[in-house]
């Protein structure tokens, strides 16, 4: 393939993670390397404060905390300490790209009186027993040579390499989750990989009794309920947590910490269940389909309402990203949807119902034209129809000769 038409397939980045096998002398290495970046991040805050306060009481001698006089900051604290000087400059400097990244996302929120609710919070302090150690290097921060990762500082690292690297990676965070685990993120540049066409289309629609209903049975998603499963096992953790809970200014107990240690773990594995069942469909649906109508449906609200334990398990959020993401990566065209009335309209004629139907309706039955199908998949051929996708035959089949619309 010639560079041009690489260009043309170019799909952007991409992060492929990776666990990590962390010796004791390089578990020490990395933690003194995060003391000194949450020290810088702290450092960073307590300045954005002082600035705040000087800037509040001197409307007319106004001053700055940009990246440019953090960068300051952080040289002259490096000169002065040694401390700091025995560390890798490269993380040190991307904490500081972290916290402005922080600080102007919030600022902006406040410049377009965004409700308090949605707005992203001003940085906080970093405190030693809450925050998850996370170190940021670029490419002059790292390397892999012989399959490990070296990093700046002197750290090794045994990568467990479940797959490979599709191309050389231009940054890499290291982190340690909630449960304990060392992981490895490389940021990687990507490239479409195109999949043969088939000629068909597919609409998609949201639910919590099944988590994805489409046009053809043979791609429905039932819901997996991976958490209640699981929830026998959880609700025996909450309750050793809940007998060992310390009292306020005391010392969480050894038995404590194992059980919320146990319970971060059933959570984590119900967290990879549910990514992997998601993405396993979006890769069936992808692979045979040509064109994709998705219901843009945002599940936040169901979080108040008496379906909110069943909408989180269901996992629609997390698997329509998969969906998009997976279309992305193979050249799909996926439409998003506005979800207003899909369950009100008729896909045969497009009637509009003048009363929403109540949930437990499970019927539409068009008052104009007399067609009558399971609701789901009534508003999964609205899909099909919002987003042009038709004429289609009741299998999703495009006639042949008819041209596919481009996405938006």
């Amino acid at each position: 393939m010639t560079t041009p038409e690489k260009a043309m397939y170019r799909a952007g980045h991409a992060r492929y993670t990776y666990r990590l096998r962390v010796s004791s002398t390089a578990r020490t290495l990395l933690l003194a390397e995060w003391n000194r970046c949450r020290w810088i991040w702290n450092e960073a805050v307590s300045k954005s404060r002082a600035v705040h306060a000087h800037n509040r009481a001197n409307p007319d001698d106004k001053v700055t905390c940009g990246p440019a006089q953090l960068d300051k900051m952080l040289t002259e604290a490096r000169a002065k300490t040694p401390w700091l000087a025995e560390g890798a400059s490269v993380p040190q400097q991307q904490i500081i790209r972290d916290f402005a990244k922080s600080r102007s996302k919030a600022l902006k929120d406040i410049e377009k009186r965004l409700p308090m609710r949605q707005r992203a919070g001003m940085p906080r302090h970093k405190k030693k027993r809450e925050a998850l150690p996370t170190l940021n290097y670029t490419q002059r921060g790292f390397r892999l040579k012989h399959g490990r990762l070296q990093l700046a500082g002197g750290i090794t690292l045994t990568v467990v390499w479940s797959r490979a690297l599709p191309a050389a990676p231009s940054s890499v965070r290291v982190y340690r989750d909630a449960v304990g685990h060392w992981c490895a993120s490389f940021v990687v540049a990507t490239e479409v990989q195109p999949l043969p066409a088939t000629g068909r289309v597919l609409g998609v629609d949201w639910g919590v009794k099944e988590t994805a209903t489409t046009t053809t049975d043979a791609h429905d998603l039932p819901h997996p309920q991976h958490g209640r499963k699981a929830q026998a096992k959880l609700t025996r953790y909450d309750r050793m947590m809940a007998r060992r809970k310390p009292k306020k200014a005391e010392a969480a107990s050894k038995g404590y910490r194992e059980a919320k240690k146990w319970r971060a773990n059933a959570y984590a594995k119900i967290t990879r269940q549910r990514q992997d069942t998601g993405r396993k469909w979006a890769k069936k649906v992808v692979r045979d389909h040509d064109a994709i109508a998705v219901e843009d449906f945002r599940p936040k609200f169901l979080a108040k309402t008496t379906m909110a334990r069943k909408a989180a398990d269901a996992a629609i959020g997390a698997t329509k990203t998969a969906l998009i993401e997976m279309g992305r990566k193979h050249g799909r065209v996926v439409h998003l949807v506005h979800p207003a009335h899909t369950t009100m309209d008729c896909a045969s004629c497009g009637v509009r119902t003048k009363h929403a139907l109540p949930l437990s309706e499970r019927t539409y039955t068009c008052t104009a034209c007399g067609a009558v199908s399971p609701r789901d998949k009534n508003s999964a051929r609205v899909m099909l129809v919002r987003a042009g996708l038709n004429p289609a035959g009741v299998e999703g089949i495009r006639p042949a000769g008819a041209l596919l619309p481009e996405g938006a």
